[in-house]
C-alpha cells in the first residue's frame, strides 16, 4: 500500500478533512488532523448543510455512517419559502404533503461530532492553527501558532479559502465573484427574531430584491442563520468604513442598503444576541491546473473555493475526500505523486463544472429577476 509506514497530516478539521481522516483509517493508514479550534466544545457557524447523493451522502456511506447521519439530521430543514423583499410568498414547499427530501439537511455540529465519534482516539489534535511549513527532505515540518510542531510523510490541505497550504502547490490567485456577504447567527431566535423565525417555520428563506439576496435558515439549537449578498466593489469590507465588530455600524448599513425591505427584515440586527462577519466571495478560475507535487495536495475550498448559491461547497469537500482516499489507497498506482496526480486531475475537472455552474446561480441571485428565473428553476430539477 502507498501509505504503509506513513504519516499523514491533515491541515484542516472541517467536513473534507475529518471525513477523509475517516476513510484513510478505514484502509489502515496512519493520519492526524490538525484544528484551529481550541476544542471540540467550539460553537460550529454557518448554515444547515444539504447533502447531496453523489457526493456527501456518498461520502458517509463509504465511511459507514450513513445511520448516523440519519440519527442526526433534520427532516424538516429543506423545506424553503421563496419570498419578495415585502415578505410576500412567491413559493412555498411547506403547503401539501408532496414536499420531496431530495438533499437531506444536518447542522454542522451534528456532523461533526458524527465525524469525530468515528475517528481512532487522538486523531485530532486541537489548538493547531498553521503558522509556516518547511520542507525537509521527503517530509514536512509543520510549525503552529501555539508553538508546537509536527512533522509529516504526506499533507493535506483541508484548511478553507484562506489554506496556509495552498501557496506551497500553485500560485494561482482567487478571483472575486462580484458579491460580498455578510454572514450573521441570531441566537434564541424565537424570542430575538419571531417575525422572521415564524416565516421559516423550522426550514428556509430565500428573499431576493433590488438585486441583493436574504438567505435564512433555522438550526436545531434555536437559532437562525442569514446571508445577506451585495453587489460590492471588492474591497467594500476594507473601504467601507465599517466597524464589523459594532453591531450599531452594521445595523446601520442594513437599514440603508436593504431599505426598500419590509422592516421586518431588521429583526435580524435588533438583538445583542447576534454575530456576523463579513465575506467577500471569490472563486479559482475555471481552467486551472498545476504540477502535482510527491507529498502535498489539497481539497475543498483551500482548491476550489466558489460562492454558496448552488450548495455545493461541503459537498465538493467531501466528495473530494473519497476520491483523494481512494487514489491513495490504490495500489495500482507506482507511487504517491501519480497517485495525487490522478486525484488533482479529476478533481479538477469536477471543479471547473460546478464553478461555472455557481457562477451562473450567484449571477441570477442578483438579477432583477431573481425569483421567477429560481422558482423555473426549482420546477426543472422536479421534473428530472
Amino acid at each position: 500500500m502507498l501509505l504503509n509506514n506513513k504519516k499523514i497530516a491533515i491541515v484542516g478539521g472541517g467536513p473534507g478533512g475529518l471525513i477523509l481522516a475517516r476513510l484513510l483509517q478505514l484502509s489502515g493508514a496512519t493520519v492526524k488532523v490538525y484544528e484551529r479550534d481550541f476544542n471540540a466544545e467550539v460553537r460550529v457557524q454557518g448554515a444547515t448543510l444539504d447533502l447531496h447523493e453523489e457526493s456527501g451522502l456518498e461520502a458517509l456511506r463509504r465511511a459507514g455512517l450513513i445511520d448516523a447521519f440519519y440519527a442526526n439530521y433534520r427532516p424538516e430543514a429543506g423545506k424553503l419559502r421563496i419570498l419578495d423583499k415585502h415578505l410576500e410568498v412567491k413559493m412555498d414547499t411547506h403547503a401539501g404533503d408532496d414536499f420531496e427530501e431530495n438533499r437531506p439537511e444536518i447542522d454542522r455540529g451534528p456532523l461533526r461530532n458524527i465525524l469525530l465519534a468515528s475517528l481512532h482516539p487522538e486523531t485530532v489534535v486541537w489548538d493547531r492553527q498553521l503558522v509556516a511549513m518547511t520542507a525537509q527532505q521527503d517530509d514536512w515540518h509543520l510549525q503552529f501558532k501555539n508553538g508546537t510542531g509536527a512533522t509529516a510523510d504526506l499533507v493535506i490541505a483541508a484548511d478553507g479559502a484562506r489554506s496556509a497550504i495552498r501557496p506551497f502547490i500553485t500560485a494561482i490567485k482567487p478571483v472575486y465573484a462580484g458579491i460580498t456577504i455578510v454572514e450573521g447567527t441570531v441566537y434564541h431566535s424565537q424570542k430575538n427574531a419571531p417575525g422572521l423565525t415564524h416565516l421559516l417555520n423550522g426550514g428556509k428563506v430565500f428573499a431576493f430584491g433590488d438585486q441583493k439576496s436574504l438567505i435564512l435558515s433555522t438550526k436545531g439549537d434555536g437559532s437562525l442563520s442569514f446571508y445577506t449578498g451585495c453587489k460590492v466593489p471588492e474591497y467594500w469590507v476594507r473601504e467601507s468604513g465599517i466597524d464589523f465588530s459594532s453591531k450599531a455600524q452594521v445595523f446601520d448599513w442594513f437599514k440603508m442598503a436593504f431599505a426598500s425591505w419590509d422592516p421586518t427584515w431588521q429583526e435580524l440586527f435588533e438583538s445583542d444576541d447576534v454575530s456576523f462577519v463579513p465575506r467577500p466571495q471569490y472563486h479559482y478560475p475555471i481552467d486551472q491546473q498545476w504540477t502535482p507535487l510527491p507529498n502535498l495536495t489539497m481539497l475543498g475550498d483551500a482548491a476550489h473555493v466558489m460562492p454558496p448559491y448552488a450548495g455545493e461547497g461541503v459537498n465538493m469537500a467531501m466528495q473530494d475526500a473519497f476520491e483523494l482516499a481512494e487514489c491513495l489507497s490504490d495500489n495500482h498506482f507506482p507511487d504517491l505523486q501519480t497517485a495525487i496526480a490522478a486525484f488533482e486531475k479529476q478533481m479538477c475537472a469536477r471543479a471547473s463544472e460546478i464553478t461555472t455552474m455557481t457562477l451562473e446561480a450567484t449571477k441570477m441571485l442578483h438579477s432583477d429577476d431573481a425569483i421567477p428565473k429560481l422558482i423555473h428553476a426549482f420546477s426543472a430539477f422536479e421534473k428530472d
